[in-house]
């Protein structure tokens, strides 16, 4: 059976919580403790400018960290499958928090543009190894959202709680604040390196019980050969571009309708509240349902919840769209990184990973650019162009005409992990 559709024996999903491996929460600790820490990405604009620079050089240092990014996410997905994952997450946390410790004492714009952006790239190799061994830590798909969900409840938990932790320490010094994000990165290593162990790959029969022989033969270019994945990283990257105008469109639009920066702010808020509060429960509506069409149906209300915020001049309207994207957002999330673990052949689940990470990081970094300048030449056809992407990214998470799987298998044969075949 396909890993498209969940097992209807699977336990009830409190239950598959309940029975997660150590691992899924070791990990989750960690990322808890790195997101707690996060300042450099939310406040490095306001430490440069208080240092004298120009707003468009810290938008160029900005930058920097957004191109990092998306080369550390390729960077990561290949090292957590030669390396190990436990080794690389443990060499993202400590060479991000020796970069960012040196950051209050660099001296130039280029040292920053350099420095930041390596930071850039060092913080995002972790990310594909701990997707990864999340999905190397179970069987079934209901476990794999049940991993993930946890997983992003301590990431967003960790990030509203660094929000008012970095606020706090930039008050009092930016120095602080870096040693405080570095402190944060290092901790994760330790984490990492004390109390997680890699799981073994699961091969197919023909490889190794280690997966040895499909971890020598993977790479870039033959994951790229699997049209279900290009399928889905060009999904990402429009769904990212979409959702990432809560942080344009949405600002520019509020303050276009008389509102104000704190209206704003509580728009967001109440973004973040229901993700924090509503995202597991929603994971556990939805495991049960095909994850092409729990896609679909994400990325369609939040294109449509964004798009309609044009005609939303009022804060109840605006939360009522604000509400509509969220329920996308969280419907997509539930399930994304899951629905790939289950699409990886054994001994890629990295690189998939990895390529997923880019693929989101390059829509959100070059999403304000397209959407700040359609907003600028037509406010209307930022929201039309919303709408239509949305309406893009979901067919796109539609199995295509052509066959998903290579010719040589049905979507069940060798290059899927044998362990997986019920879910």
């Amino acid at each position: 059976m396909s890993t498209e559709q969940p097992d209807v024996q699977d336990p009830p999903f409190r239950e598959t919580l309940r029975e997660l491996p150590p691992r899924v929460w070791i990990v989750s600790l960690g990322i808890l403790v790195n997101r707690c820490g996060n300042f450099l990405p939310v406040f490095i604009v306001l430490y440069l400018t208080s240092q004298g620079y120009s707003p468009g050089a810290a938008g160029l240092v900005l930058g920097s960290a957004g191109l990092g990014n998306v080369l550390g996410s390729a960077l990561g997905g290949y090292l957590a499958d030669q390396l190990g994952r436990r080794w690389t997450i443990a060499l993202s946390g400590v060479t991000t928090a020796a970069l960012t410790a040196v950051i209050p004492v660099l001296d130039g714009l280029v040292m920053n543009i350099i420095v930041v952006g390596l930071v850039g790239a060092a913080s995002q190799v972790y990310r594909p190894a701990a997707a990864a061994l999340l999905t190397d830590s179970v069987t079934t798909n209901q476990q794999r959202v049940a991993a993930f969900a946890v997983f992003r409840f301590a990431m967003n938990l960790g990030a509203a709680a660094g929000g008012f932790l970095g606020g706090w320490l930039a008050a009092n010094s930016y120095t602080e604040l870096f040693l405080g994000n570095a402190a944060a990165c290092l901790l994760f290593g330790v984490i990492a390196v004390l109390l997680l162990r890699d799981v073994p790959h699961r091969g197919s029969e023909e490889d190794g019980e280690d997966g040895s022989e499909a971890k020598e033969q993977g790479s870039y270019k033959l994951a790229l050969a699997d049209r279900r994945l290009r399928r889905f990283l060009l999904m990402t990257v429009i769904a990212e571009l979409v959702y990432i105008q809560s942080t344009v469109g949405l600002p520019l639009h509020v303050t276009a309708s008389g509102l104000s920066e704190a209206d704003f702010g509580l728009l967001i808020g109440l973004n973040g509240v229901l993700v924090l509060v509503c995202e597991l429960p929603i994971a556990g509506l939805v495991v049960k349902r095909r994850a092409t069409h729990v896609l679909a149906w994400g990325n369609l209300a939040t294109g449509v919840g964004l798009a309609l915020t044009g005609f939303a001049t009022d804060m109840i309207w605006l939360a009522a769209t604000v509400v509509l994207w969220s329920l996308g957002e969280m419907m997509y999330s539930s399930v994304a990184n899951a629905h790939l673990g289950g699409l990886s052949p054994a001994g890629m689940v990295g690189r998939y990973q990895g390529l997923y990470g880019a693929a989101f990081t390059l829509g959100t970094g070059v999403g304000p650019l397209i959407g700040a300048a359609i907003y600028a030449y037509n406010e209307w056809a930022l929201w039309a162009a919303i709408g239509v992407a949305g309406v893009i990214s979901a067919q796109l998470c539609l199995p295509g005409r052509r066959a998903s799987a290579p010719p040589d298998t049905e979507g069940d044969g060798p290059r899927q992990r044998a362990d997986e075949a019920s879910a």
